[in-house]
Parts: structure tokens; C-alpha cells; sequence
């Protein structure tokens, strides 16, 4: 079984969000608009009632002020200016896509680093596979989670990948609670 799962969000959804099983963490993920105050504090307090994760993107000031778990950090996010944050339990996690990118993650003091696409998805044709994940993989000693492409079909190719858990929007949305992720 995976140790983390994320589900990504950009806008808050109660009903989405409470039909997915309750060890799904969210992470806020809002790049088109400008940031709902209101929808943000109702977010962190839905997700706290249900003893959920939640995280933010991009924005360590909101997830500080709204009580976020922590903050996302997206690939193309180079600020190292995210160490030493005054708050306990915070937890900084970011994207990567190659190697450069994940030592620029582990710079910005990520516990935990999403790389992607390890599959083929409708938006980027261009994936790393398990061959070329597994080698990005071994440049770090952070937990990895594999993000992009992921469905009932190649979920047990993470097994040969050794990732602490995955993340997604369209698989977690379409099967919901019922995710079977095999013989983890």
C-alpha cells in the first residue's frame, strides 16, 4: 500500500472532496484566478474536520495565514527561499521533472519530491517511463511520489519504482473512494 496519496484541486468542491477516501491528501492547486479568501478558509476548515491533509500551491504566505499543512512548490517555482519556516508540522513539498529540478527541490527543503510525468498523459506526450524515473530517483534521498499518467492499468509499474505514494486528478476523480490499487 502507498504511503501518501494527492489529489489536486482548483477550487473547492465539498462534495468532491468528500466522497474520496479520507487518507487522500489535497493539494490546491488555483494557477487561473486570483486566490477566494473565503473558499480557501473553508477548504482548510473541511479538510481539518475530516482529519485530511491539505495543501496549497505556490503560495507559502496563504498556507501560513490559512493554516495549511504546507505548501507546494511547482517545477517551475526556482525561489530557495522556503527553509526555516517558524511553524511546526509544516511540510514543504514540490514537483521535478528531471534532475536539475530535484536538487533545486531539495534546496527549497522539500520532504517530499513529485516527479513527473512517469506515464503518457493527454496533455505531454513526453513521459520518463520506469527506467528513466527509477535513474532521477537515485539522485536523492527524498521521498519520491510519482505523479502523471497514472491508472488501474500501470498502478503496479509503481511497484518497481519503490515511490512513497502517487498523486492525480482524473483516476482519483473518476473512481473516488473505490480506488483498488491492487496488490499493494
Amino acid at each position: 500500500m502507498f504511503k501518501s496519496i494527492y489529489y489536486y484541486i482548483n477550487k473547492f468542491n465539498k462534495d468532491e472532496i468528500y466522497k474520496l477516501n479520507k487518507t487522500i491528501n489535497i493539494i490546491y492547486r488555483n494557477y487561473s484566478s486570483s486566490f477566494n479568501t473565503k473558499e480557501i478558509l473553508q477548504l482548510v476548515t473541511f479538510c481539518k474536520k475530516q482529519r485530511r491533509k491539505v495543501y496549497i500551491s505556490n503560495s507559502l504566505k496563504l498556507a501560513l495565514r490559512f493554516n495549511f499543512d504546507g505548501v507546494y512548490i511547482p517545477a517551475f517555482n526556482k525561489i530557495l527561499n522556503y527553509k526555516n519556516i517558524p511553524k511546526k508540522n509544516f511540510e514543504i513539498i514540490g514537483s521535478a521533472h528531471n534532475v536539475k529540478e530535484v536538487i533545486i527541490k531539495e534546496n527549497q527543503g522539500c520532504t517530499k519530491i513529485f516527479l513527473s510525468p512517469i506515464f503518457k498523459t493527454k496533455k505531454n506526450r513526453s513521459f520518463l517511463g520506469v527506467t528513466k524515473f527509477n535513474i532521477i530517483k537515485l539522485n536523492t534521498k527524498k521521498d519520491i511520489i510519482s505523479l502523471g499518467g497514472i491508472n488501474y492499468e500501470n498502478i503496479k509499474h509503481l511497484k518497481m519504482c519503490r515511490v512513497q505514494g502517487f498523486a492525480g486528478i482524473s483516476w482519483i476523480k473518476k473512481n473516488g473512494p473505490s480506488i483498488n490499487t491492487g496488490p499493494f
